[in-house]
C-alpha cells in the first residue's frame, strides 16, 4: 500500500513539474487598496535566453465581484533593453457577462481570476532583457475592485 502510494505521488510530481516547464515568467503584483489609478503603470520585467521558440503572454487579472464593470480595457508596451518599444497593444477583456451580469474567471467568494491571452507565439530577435507596463485605459481615473494584475510568459507549444 505505502509503495503504491509513493509511485503515485511520484507520478503526481512529474505531472504538475511537466506542466511548468515551458513557463519563464510568471509575476502577479498587488495593487494598492483595490484600486488602480489611470497614471499608475504596472511593470514586469523579464529574461529571454532562447529566440528560437515563440513565446505566449498572458495576463492574469483579479477582482472582486464588486467592480461595477463588465469589461476591463488594458494597454501594454513591450520594450527590450535599450527601451525600444517593439508592440503596442490595446485589449478588451469581459469579466463579467454583459447579460447576465454573471462573473467569468475561476471563483473563491468574491474574488474571480482571469487568464487572458495578450501575444501568441511571439518572436524575439535578440536575447536580453524585457520589459512590459501595463495601465488600465478604463474612463474613470481610479478603477476599483481591481486587485491584482500579472504576467505570465511561457514558451509556445509547437503547432
Amino acid at each position: 500500500m505505502v509503495k503504491r502510494f509513493g509511485i503515485f505521488f511520484i507520478g503526481i510530481l512529474f505531472l504538475l513539474t511537466g506542466c511548468n516547464r515551458n513557463k519563464i515568467f510568471d509575476k502577479i503584483r498587488d495593487l494598492n487598496d483595490r484600486a488602480w489609478p489611470k497614471n499608475q503603470t504596472v511593470e514586469f520585467r523579464f529574461r529571454i535566453s532562447d529566440t528560437h521558440p515563440g513565446y505566449d503572454f498572458s495576463y492574469l487579472i483579479r477582482n472582486s465581484i464588486l467592480y461595477k464593470y463588465y469589461n476591463l480595457y488594458l494597454s501594454c508596451s513591450l520594450e527590450d533593453t535599450l527601451g525600444n518599444v517593439l508592440e503596442t497593444k490595446l485589449s478588451n477583456y469581459d469579466l463579467f457577462d454583459a447579460k447576465t451580469g454573471k462573473p467569468l474567471g475561476d471563483g473563491l467568494g468574491d474574488l474571480f481570476d482571469h487568464k487572458f491571452p495578450l501575444f501568441t507565439d511571439y518572436h524575439f530577435n535578440n536575447p536580453g532583457a524585457y520589459r512590459l507596463e501595463v495601465t488600465q485605459y478604463m474612463r474613470e481615473d481610479t478603477l476599483r475592485e481591481i486587485m491584482s494584475v500579472g504576467l505570465m510568459v511561457k514558451k509556445s507549444i509547437a503547432r
